[in-house]
């Protein structure tokens, strides 16, 4: 994802005055970022970054306004002072390009789908993006930002602390962001969800989620699944990407991980059981296993503890 830092380009197309701006931006963990802009000049900024398809983007527009400009310029989505507007699209990349407007200030929370739903709980079942009939189109949510959002933006735009503390501090602030955001009594209603379309795929979808935990020691083969749930391996593969952030296995891997470490966090079993109890038949596949996802052997592990 490059980040275009040429400020001083300036361009003259037609009658518009448009400088290439650039955003600060400020990493506060993997597939997770804020992106802020102030233009205190007299023209246009514009400013570009590339997105990929598996982030979701949350865009306020604290003060002045801008437009987002989609397919080379054949579309433009104005965002207006005190609104935010929500993009994501799984089927295709939607990179930012925006021409912002005088005295206009931005903030931007991007998250990756998988960061997003692990911040709601492990299995955040109730965020659904799901949808076989809508799934080439761009989605878009725009909303009003309240007043206690506002607060935390202008935090944000206005920061002046420490900078050992700034990641800490933002990443702070996007969490609180994200909470405010959801917060709101309209976003309760399921008709007001742009991505809550197939209900019936949903709960199919988390049923498979609900048979492979429940039986994660002889878990069923993907097509054993599909079948079981009574939805093609396509959809299966797809829907549980988009809910839940990963693939099938690599979900119940993670899974199967997370149990085996409370377990012996608990100290009733040896390493052999827990192994057993996760679905491992022989100790030596379920230490590589723990190795890969901790980096340390159950014992190791263990000793750690203390």
């Amino acid at each position: 994802m490059n980040l275009n830092n040429n400020k001083n380009n300036t361009d003259f197309s037609g009658s518009k005055n448009i400088a290439r701006g650039s955003f600060n931006e400020t990493r506060l963990d993997d597939g997770f970022f804020i992106l802020t802009h102030q233009n205190e000049e007299h023209h246009i900024q514009t400013l570009e970054r590339e997105i990929d398809s598996s982030f979701i983007q949350f865009h306020f527009c604290i003060k002045g306004s801008s437009e987002f400009i989609f397919n080379q310029g054949n579309y433009r989505l104005k965002m207006e002072e005190e609104n935010s507007l929500l993009l994501y699209n799984p089927q295709r990349d939607l990179p930012i390009h925006l021409e912002v407007h005088p005295n206009s200030w931005l903030v931007s929370v991007i998250v990756s789908i998988k960061k997003f739903h692990g911040l709601f709980s492990q299995e955040a079942d109730y965020i659904t993006f799901l949808s076989e009939d809508n799934k080439d189109k761009k989605y878009y949510k725009d909303g009003k930002i309240s007043p206690s959002m506002a607060i935390a933006l202008n935090q944000l735009v206005n920061y002046n602390l420490n900078s050992s503390i700034k990641t800490l501090y933002f990443k702070g602030k996007a969490l609180e962001l994200l909470s405010l955001y959801f917060n709101r009594s309209e976003d309760a209603d399921i008709e007001q969800c742009p991505f809550l379309v197939d209900e019936a795929n949903v709960i199919k979808i988390r049923q498979a989620k609900d048979i492979i935990i429940a039986r994660m020691a002889e878990p069923p083969t993907l097509q054993e699944l599909s079948e079981e749930i009574g939805l093609s391996l396509k959809k299966l593969k797809e829907g549980f990407k988009q809910i839940y952030g990963d693939s099938v296995f690599s979900f119940l891997f993670d899974y199967k991980m997370e149990v085996a470490r409370k377990l012996l966090e608990a100290g009733d079993n040896n390493v052999n059981e827990v192994g057993l109890k996760v679905g491992y038949s022989t100790s030596s596949h379920f230490i590589s296993a723990f190795k890969k996802k901790y980096g340390t052997t159950p014992k190791k592990y263990l000793m750690a503890l203390g």
